[in-house]
């Protein structure tokens, strides 16, 4: 049998998560549950049923209202950390499929790190091409943004983005630039 390469055994060996890692990861899954909603509601119900042993006290309200607002608080920062660690690992397998993909616009590998305005005009970039595709009688035919900087300077005004203002379209890729690996 062959050794695994370097590439192989990288990600597939023993954890090196902290133990906040570690903890949220179990604690999402778990709170994630159908035994956690049954538990949460079997306290809330049980909560409501002994309203009349307690009167309805303020004490017996005060009881629900802090410990619910505790527990909300501390899942907050356990579920933004999984949500966070998850983002991260979505973003790198799409940079992976985006890099391995020929004709995929590299440009889209670090798009997470863009501005609003430049993530807005990428937007505007598929939001045309999906317009062209909808009149594409082929529908395998497919579109990628250097295409759009390609076929939106049919206007003759050179600036690319086919209103005929000159403004270009300053995010298009220039595809004699762009690298295959």
């Amino acid at each position: 049998m062959a050794k695994p390469s370097a590439r192989d055994t990288l990600f597939t060996g023993p954890s090196n998560a902290g133990f906040f890692d570690r903890f949220a990861h179990r604690v999402t899954r778990a709170t994630g549950s159908h035994y956690a909603f049954f538990i949460a509601l079997a306290i809330v119900v049980g909560w409501g049923l002994s309203g009349p042993i307690f009167h309805y006290s303020d004490t017996w309200q005060l009881v629900i209202n802090t410990g619910t607002t505790v527990v909300t608080f501390l899942m907050v920062f356990v579920i933004q950390q999984s949500q966070n660690k998850d983002t991260i690992a979505i973003q790198l397998k799409l940079n992976e499929l985006i890099a391995a993909t020929r004709g995929a616009s590299n440009r889209l590998v670090d798009v997470e790190d863009l501005s609003d305005a430049e993530l807005d005009q990428i937007k505007a970039f598929y939001v045309r091409l999906a317009a062209r595709a909808k009149h594409e009688s082929d529908l395998r035919k497919t579109h990628s943004l250097f295409e759009s900087e390609d076929d939106d300077d049919a206007d003759g005004d050179g600036g690319g983005d086919g209103g005929g203002d000159g403004g270009g379209d300053k995010l298009a890729p220039d595809p004699a630039k762009a690298t295959r690996g």
